[in-house]
C-alpha cells in the first residue's frame, strides 16, 4: 500500500530547473515577438515585413482586425485575444474605424483602415481546413500544426492532404527536414516552382542544407546565370555566361549584395568572371534567366498533388532575373526572394535583439554596483544572504500537499524585513 502512494507522488522540481524553464519560455516568447518588448505601437513603422500580430475578439468579434504586441498588452489587456504568431506586410489596426469608438492608447491618430492588410479566418480564432480553434477545447491531444509560407494559415498535420503524416519530411529523430511548407491549395496556384530542380524539395533523405549540383546546367547558387563548369563557383565568386555583345558594355552583376558595387569583366573563352569593384556610375547587366524559359508563357500541369515541403535555403535558388522578378510581383509573392521575409531571419533578428538587451541589462547592473560604496555593497550582500536563507527555510518547512498562497509569500518578505531591522538596530 505504501508503495502505491509513493508511485502517485507528485513530481518535484528544483528552483534551478524552474528558473531554466522561465528563461526558456522568455526565449521562446522573444522568437515569436521578434524581440519586440511591447513598449510602442508599431503603426508608425507602416506595413512591416514581419511582426507578431494579435486579434481582439472583444473589440472586433468579426475578426477582421489585428493589433501589434504593444497594443495587445496596453489597449486590450483582459480582452479575448487570439495570438496569430507572425504576419507579413501588416500594419496595426488598433483604434481605427473597425474598433468603433475605441481609441488606441499608444497611437491615437490612425487612418480609418489599412487597405494593404490581409485577413484570414485565423483572426476569428479558426485554423486549418477544419476551421477549428487552437488549442481545440474538444480535443484532449492537440495535433501539431504547420504554417503555410504563402497564405500564412495553419494546418493540422493530419489535414495536409497526405496519405499519412509519415510523408512529412523528418529525420530519424523526428526533427523536420523542411524550411517552408506550402499548403495544398497554394501549391496549385504556385505550380511554377516545378520549374526548379528537385533539390528544392525536402525529403527524408535530405539531412543537410540545400546542395545544388555543379553539373546542373540550369541553376547556380543564388539563382544566378547558368554554368556547367564546377570551377565557375569558387569561394562565393560567381562566373556568368553572357554573350559577346554583353562583353562590349559595362555591366552590373546582380549577384553582388552591395548595390554600390559593379563588376569588372575578365574574359576568357566567352566566360565572364564577376569581381566586385567600386564605381561612381551605375550600369546594368541583363543576365539570362536561370530557368531558360519564359516563366510568364509557360503552362504547367501540376503533377505534385498535395502540399509542398521546401528544403533548407530553397529561396536562394529562385531566379532573380527581371522577368522572374516581375512574375513574382504579379503573383503577389515578391517576398519569396526577400531574405528578410523568412521565419529564420525573423528569429535571427529576435536573437540579436535579445542578446543586445541582456548586454545592456548586464551593463546597467555593473554600473549600479560600481557606483556603490563599500558599506552599500556589504548591505546588498547581506540582504541576498538573508533572502537565500529565508527561501531555504520556507522550502524545508513547506507542505507540498498544499498550494503556495499569497500569505506564504507575504510571510517570507515580512521575515526578511525583520532580519533587516535587526541587522541595523
Amino acid at each position: 500500500m505504501d508503495d502505491a502512494f509513493e508511485d502517485e507522488a507528485e513530481p518535484t522540481i528544483t528552483i534551478g530547473e524552474y528558473i531554466d524553464e522561465i528563461e526558456a519560455a522568455e526565449r521562446e516568447a522573444d522568437l515569436v515577438l521578434g524581440g519586440d518588448e511591447g513598449n510602442e505601437c508599431t503603426y508608425a513603422s507602416g506595413y512591416m515585413k514581419r511582426q507578431a500580430i494579435f486579434s481582439c475578439l472583444t473589440c472586433v468579434p468579426g475578426g477582421n482586425a489585428g493589433v501589434c504586441t504593444a497594443c495587445s498588452l496596453t489597449c486590450h489587456d483582459g480582452h479575448e485575444i487570439v495570438e496569430l504568431w507572425t504576419k507579413r506586410k501588416f500594419r496595426c489596426d488598433c483604434g481605427n474605424s473597425k474598433f468603433g469608438d475605441f481609441v488606441c492608447k499608444l497611437y491615437a491618430n490612425k487612418d480609418p483602415e489599412n487597405p494593404e492588410n490581409s485577413y484570414n479566418h485565423n483572426f476569428k480564432g479558426a485554423y486549418c481546413t477544419c476551421g477549428r480553434p487552437y488549442p481545440d477545447p474538444d480535443t484532449e491531444e492537440q495535433v501539431e500544426m504547420i504554417q503555410c509560407c504563402i497564405c500564412e494559415d495553419w494546418f493540422h498535420e493530419n489535414h495536409l492532404g497526405l496519405n499519412s503524416i509519415d510523408e512529412i519530411p523528418r529525420d530519424d529523430e523526428g526533427e523536420t527536414l523542411y524550411e517552408d511548407f506550402i499548403c495544398q491549395k497554394c501549391a496549385v496556384t504556385f505550380s511554377f516552382l516545378k520549374l526548379y530542380p528537385p533539390s528544392i524539395w525536402a525529403s527524408p533523405k535530405q539531412k543537410n542544407a540545400l546542395h545544388i549540383s555543379s553539373d546542373d546546367p540550369n541553376v547556380l547558387e543564388h539563382g544566378s546565370s547558368s554554368s556547367s563548369n564546377p570551377e565557375d563557383i569558387d569561394n562565393g565568386v560567381v562566373v556568368c555566361k553572357i554573350s559577346e555583345n554583353d562583353l562590349n558594355t559595362d555591366s552590373k552583376c546582380e549577384n553582388v549584395s552591395n548595390e554600390d558595387s559593379i563588376c569588372s569583366k575578365i574574359t576568357d573563352n566567352n566566360t565572364t568572371l564577376m569581381e566586385p569593384k567600386t564605381s561612381d556610375h551605375n550600369v546594368e547587366l541583363d543576365l539570362k534567366c536561370s530557368l531558360e524559359v519564359d516563366i510568364n508563357a509557360t503552362t504547367l500541369e501540376l503533377d505534385r498533388e498535395g502540399p509542398l515541403f521546401l528544403s533548407r535555403k530553397w529561396r536562394d535558388v529562385l531566379c532573380k532575373c527581371q522577368a522572374c522578378t516581375n512574375f513574382y510581383s504579379q503573383k503577389g509573392v515578391a517576398y519569396l526572394i526577400d531574405q528578410e521575409d523568412s521565419i529564420e531571419e525573423y528569429e535571427k533578428m529576435a536573437k540579436q535583439k535579445r542578446a543586445k538587451t541582456l548586454e545592456q541589462q548586464k551593463g546597467a547592473e555593473l554600473n549600479f554596483l560600481n557606483n556603490l560604496n563599500h558599506i552599500q555593497k556589504i548591505e546588498i550582500l547581506g540582504a541576498l544572504t538573508d533572502m537565500e536563507d529565508e527561501f531555504r527555510s520556507f522550502l524545508q518547512s513547506y507542505d507540498s500537499s498544499k498550494p503556495v498562497t499569497s500569505e506564504d509569500i507575504r510571510g517570507i518578505f515580512e521575515n526578511l524585513a525583520k532580519k533587516k531591522k535587526q541587522r541595523f538596530s
